[in-house]
Parts: C-alpha cells; structure tokens; sequence
C-alpha cells in the first residue's frame, strides 16, 4: 500500500471537499426555500443516496426505504427555509431528517402489528361464543348435524371451521383462500339460516 509522502494534506482536502459540498447544499437549500425546482432536483441528485442507504440501514426492506427517502426529500422541498446554517451543516439536518423519518416508520410498522396482535388476542376466543353456547345448550346435536345439511357447501365448510374447528375469520379465510369479508359473509348467512332450522330466535 502506498503511504502518502504528506498525509495531513489528504485530510485537508477531504475536509475542504465536504465544507464545499457543504456550502453548496446549503444554497440550494436557499434557492429551495424561494421555490426553485431545479435546485431541489440538484440537490437530489446530491443527497439521495446517501438518504436511502440511512433508510435501508434502519428499514432494511427496500421497498419501505424507498418509499422513506421520498417522504425525506418532500419534507425537506416544504422546509427548506427551515434550515439554519448556524445550528449545524445541511448534510447533518438532512441525515437527521431521514433518521427521524425511519426510525418514525419503525414504529409506526410494530404499532401496527401491536394493534393486530391485541385484536386477534382479544377476539379469537370471543368470535364465535354466543352461538356456540346457544348451540350447546339448546338444541341436540342430531338437530344441527340435520341443518347443516340445508347451508350451500362453502357455507357448511366455513361454518365449521369457524365454530367447530375454532378458528377466526382470518384463519378461515386463509384456510379456504377467500377474503375475510367473504367468509363473514358466508358464516352469517350460514348462521341464519341454521336458526331458521332449528326454531332459534
């Protein structure tokens, strides 16, 4: 490897390099801020990579990393005029915009998931009680076996995986392939039809 004959001058390039590129962002930061489209779409061009590659560091999927660096460069386009150049480099504000703006996406993504976990938890068991419990206690099991007979094929099928199998209308849909309000659907109708049958009011 070869070792430069005056290393601190390759330091003082590379800093006058960023305090350059530096100077540069910052007015097109300005020229953003009156509105310029071209100076936004230079500074871009710019910054761009190095906002996905703090997205995908953070995101690790792609496709959430691209759709982030988007949101980033349309904050910063309505802005612009925020930024001051005394509380630090534009590069920093812009990094710490992504930043925000990823980790913001992380969280969003495990509330979402919190929300659906909560939900499942608390309706799974619940779902199908009320029926089940009129079922059991006031009709005899030959008199649903009967009934059942009368409900189309699909109506039987989700019927019974929903209250004899034990399964939630999630679980039913991806069972059979079919969508969660088709199944609902299929399972009330099915429902009302057992009743009928079997004198339920």
């Amino acid at each position: 490897m070869d070792i430069p004959n005056n290393p601190g001058s390759r330091v003082t390039e590379a800093s006058s390099s960023v305090a350059d590129v530096n100077a540069r962002l910052a007015r097109l930061l300005k020229l953003m801020a009156q509105g310029d489209q071209a100076a936004f779409a230079d500074f871009y061009r710019l910054t761009s990579r190095r906002v996905f590659g703090m997205a995908r560091r953070v995101l690790i999927d792609p496709g959430l990393s691209e759709d982030t660096t988007q949101e980033v460069f349309l904050q910063v386009w309505q802005g612009a005029a925020k930024f001051n150049p005394d509380a630090g480099s534009p590069m920093a504000w812009l990094m710490t915009i992504a930043h925000r703006r990823a980790i913001d996406r992380v969280r969003s993504a495990q509330s979402a998931t919190d929300r659906e976990a909560k939900f499942g938890a608390a309706n799974h068991g619940t779902e199908h009680d009320s029926v089940a419990e009129e079922a059991g206690s006031r009709l005899e099991a030959e008199a649903v076996v009967r009934c059942l007979g009368t409900l189309t094929d699909t109506q039987r099928e989700s019927v019974r995986l929903a209250y004899y199998g034990g399964l939630s209308y999630r679980e039913v849909a991806e069972h059979l392939g079919a969508a969660v309000p088709t199944i609902k659907s299929r399972i009330r109708d099915g429902l009302l039809r057992l009743k009928s049958c079997l004198g339920v009011g």
